[in-house]
């Protein structure tokens, strides 16, 4: 009720920047900035909280809350419901046809790159919901090791993106390079442990989905909640990293245009801060 106030209280110019956001991500029909694609990252974060308000919700309509039913896997709100995979996958193909906009205004290949990168979670969500829709031994023999090779390749290309794109890969270098100190290695963070933390975790946390081939830790309320919470945590340092990246480049683009007096690109313009100011 406080977000869709329409008074002049409780940070009103926030509240409407946010709600702008959110629909430029369902509707990705403009150019696509830096707030757009930064707030649906963190949506795919998100998917497995997505996906309990959706059975949340069914659980409320079809009067679930408190019976039996809220504990059956076939129910019409359980494990089987075809609701839920498509709930989970919709982050991702919202950033999916940001990366398609993005590459029409830019024409820059990297875009068609990225969205390559979110459609591999695609057979990794509905892979594993067709676990409740085929005989298990079809699943053990055929599906589950595609969903073993779709959750791999999603992992390692999804941590060698947040490497090399999402924060650059020159983070590699400001490690080395703090024995000889440089602009680079003072720009925010001075202890090189730091990166070291960063990389490790982000990859450990990249592969929690492990924990389904446990069939006690899979069918565990407080394992589910530990690992969506760790995800929510990895976001959490990926942001930090994320903005820094985004400034550093913003900054140098900034200071060439002023150098060299040229008119700023498509992408600079989309880039823009002054198109994401609260």
């Amino acid at each position: 009720m406080i977000l869709l106030s329409p008074f002049d209280m409780f940070y009103l110019s926030s509240r409407f920047f946010f709600l702008r956001t959110m629909w430029r991500i369902a509707l990705p029909l403009q150019a696509i900035t830096f707030p757009d694609f930064f707030m649906a990252d963190i949506f795919t974060s998100m998917s497995k909280v997505f996906s309990d308000l959706e059975r949340s919700g069914c659980r409320m309509v079809h009067r679930q809350v408190a019976t039996i039913a809220w504990f059956e896997a076939d129910s019409i709100c359980g494990s089987h419901s075809v609701a839920i995979p498509l709930v989970l996958v919709l982050p991702y193909l919202c950033r999916f046809f940001q990366c398609l906009r993005q590459y029409k205004d830019t024409k820059e290949k990297t875009c068609l790159l990225n969205a390559l990168k979110y459609s591999t979670a695609v057979p990794v969500i509905f892979l594993s919901a067709l676990k409740y829709h085929v005989f298990p031994d079809v699943w053990i023999s055929f599906y589950r090791p595609l969903w073993l090779i779709s959750s791999v390749v999603n992992s390692l290309y999804s941590f060698y993106w947040d490497i090399k794109r999402d924060w650059d890969l020159s983070i590699l270098t400001r490690i080395f390079m703090f024995k000889n100190p440089s602009a680079w290695s003072n720009l925010l963070y001075g202890r090189s442990w730091v990166f070291y933390w960063v990389l490790g975790s982000n990859l450990i946390l990249r592969c929690t989905w492990t924990y389904k081939l446990s069939a006690h830790l899979r069918h565990n309320y407080l394992t589910v909640f530990a690992i969506t919470a760790l995800e929510m945590v990895r976001r959490f340092q990926w942001v930090f990293f994320r903005v820094e990246n985004e400034w550093n480049k913003m900054t140098a683009k900034q200071n060439f245009e002023l150098s060299s007096d040229m008119p700023p690109s498509e992408s600079d313009r989309l880039l823009d801060s002054n198109s994401h100011k609260v």
